[in-house]
């Protein structure tokens, strides 16, 4: 059975939506952005401008298009500094913490002890994005020092700052988004399922529980384009390594439950009906007539990462780069979870592929490959050791819902990859990043770099035509490729034509393979980023693991 396809959204529950998420506010920063002029259906934005970018096209295979460019501002002066922190608490944990902003208070006061120190600072006013949900005008001050040709002579002056008694950080004023960006080297990637001769899937390289390179996976299936994917796991403390951290279907099957309800790009009947979409996830275990919840699938018991579960510590919600905890904790493990099971205090069960109990004990061991494991930790456990019994059957049911409460239902061939936060809805730029989880507005210590800063990202679209755009900017090169902030990200796709778009796993991770050639420069210093799942468009109908 394949996912059922989206019906048009309408005025009234757009104006649901926006009261549940709170009220939206709207203050556009500029984003200088260019439309590749052989785009068919591509639209131009009001508050973009041309400034000498020349696109390469390259016809992979019927129906898939890549384009090619770096958009440059002659008009751009970057410049390294020193931005001296603001002391802050974590709103969640009351942890003393530190901001890159803070209110016009503290800006005057740190201005006056630099003056003091013999210092000259300068205070600039950092204004809200056109974020969905967060006030308008101005977020906080930054304060810093000085402008430099090179990172070698700001790290001189960072050195007489920090004895002065300030917490510092050194930066690159290129990627401010509030000012012109030196370089952009974007990708565009332009998938039409109507004359697409293969197909679009969600892989995880076989294994749910190890990382691999976007470009290593692409090559094993032959695939004619890959991109990365969504948020994983990629330290032991926080999990399994490669383990994804959000909603994930491989295949028609549950591979990964939601983060609270976040954007996930949904890839129906082999990707030939792709929508994006906010979802969820609901997974229950059935023993007789006693039922419990299960809260992961195919992670670590008692940690979720990116947090969004019911019982979570120190929240509930959806929080970027936020591992919590879960004392009562139960997991699904299936047979693409292929490393040794978790072991520890609690209990397990192994159930075979119809749900009879094999056995019952302690965790760890590996899964059957035609079979689940189920761990429980606190009650959990508890529920499993007086419900689980040898020969008895358990019933787990998974369902998956969007925004409006309607199953999605998967099938072969259907496969989602989820990340955040939305980038464009209904034609309309709109950023839900406080509902989300990746920018906090009462806590200016958690979110801004990742949201207001220029960083490489990977995004993804849907055009009115129905045709995929998969899109890579490269950053973290300063002058040569800074990369988007989420408002320039929105305001791109948007002038591509999009009439939906999220944001997908960034970073280091961020990775475009053209015909199984790395197509894009990714940041990190040890090049090419091995990650948790990645989007592939495959020759032929379907692709195989």
């Amino acid at each position: 059975m394949s996912v059922t396809a989206a019906e048009p959204r309408d005025r009234a529950r757009r104006a649901g939506k926006a009261a549940r998420r709170g009220a939206v506010f709207a203050t556009a920063l500029a984003l200088v952005a260019v439309v590749p002029p052989a785009l068919a259906g591509a639209q131009s934005p009001a508050d973009s401008g041309t400034h000498g970018i020349a696109w390469t096209t390259q016809q992979v295979a019927p129906g898939l298009e890549v384009r090619s460019g770096v958009l440059r501002d002659p008009s751009a002066a970057g410049a390294w500094t020193v931005t001296v922190q603001a002391p802050a608490v974590n709103r969640l944990t009351g942890a003393a913490a530190w901001a890159p902003l803070g209110d016009r208070a503290w800006a005057d006061a740190t201005a006056g002890r630099l003056r003091e120190a013999g210092l000259e600072p300068r205070l600039e006013a950092v204004e809200w994005d056109t974020y969905a949900d967060t006030p308008r005008g101005v977020m906080g001050w930054q304060v810093r020092v000085g402008r430099y040709a090179t990172q070698a002579e700001a790290g001189t002056a960072n050195a007489a700052v920090v004895a002065a008694g300030f917490r510092t950080s050194t930066e690159w004023t290129g990627y401010d988004g509030r000012q012109a960006a030196d370089g952009e080297r974007i990708h565009v990637a332009v998938v039409d399922p109507a004359r697409l001769r293969g197909s679009v899937a969600v892989s995880d390289g076989g294994n749910v529980a190890d990382r691999e390179k976007t470009s290593a996976v692409a090559g094993r299936l032959g695939s004619l384009l890959g991109v990365n994917g969504g948020f994983f796991v990629t330290s032991d403390s926080d999990g399994v390594q490669g383990t994804v951290a959000g909603l994930s279907a491989v295949d028609g099957k549950l591979e990964s439950m939601a983060v609270g309800s976040r954007a996930a790009l949904v890839l129906g009947d082999g990707g030939r009906r792709p929508r994006i979409a906010d979802l969820s996830t609901t997974v229950t275990v059935r023993a007789g007539s006693a039922r419990h919840a299960v809260q992961g699938i195919n992670r670590l018991p008692g940690k979720a990462r990116n947090c969004g579960r019911p019982g979570g510590v120190p929240t509930e919600q959806p929080r970027h780069d936020t591992t919590c905890t879960l004392a009562d904790d139960l997991v699904e493990f299936t047979p693409a979870f292929r490393a040794p099971l978790p072991t520890g205090s609690g209990a397990q069960v192994v159930l075979d592929a119809h749900g009879i109990v094999l056995s019952t004990g302690a965790r760890g061991g590996s899964v059957p490959e035609r079979g689940t494991v189920l761990q429980g930790t606190g009650a959990s456990a508890a529920w499993l050791t007086e419900h689980a019994r040898t020969g008895r059957r358990l019933v787990v049911k998974e369902v998956v819902r969007d925004a409006e409460g309607r199953q999605v239902r998967l099938g072969r061939g259907d496969s989602i990859v989820s990340a955040a936060p939305t980038l464009v809805e209904d034609g309309r730029v709109h950023i839900d990043a406080a509902a989300e989880g990746t920018l906090d507005p009462m806590d200016l210590s958690f979110g801004f770099a990742w949201s207001n800063v220029r960083q490489p990202r990977t995004m993804a679209g849907i055009d009115r035509r129905g045709r995929l755009l998969l899109v890579t900017v490269d950053g973290r090169q300063p002058g040569v490729s800074e990369g988007f902030t989420l408002g320039e990200a929105a305001r791109f796709m948007r002038s591509l034509g999009a009439v939906q778009a999220l944001n997908l796993d960034g970073g280091g991770s961020s990775a475009m393979v053209v015909d199984g050639v790395l197509a894009n420069v990714p940041s990190d210093a040890t090049g090419e980023r091995a990650v948790g799942d990645t989007i592939q468009v495959l020759p032929g109908r379907r692709g195989e693991d």
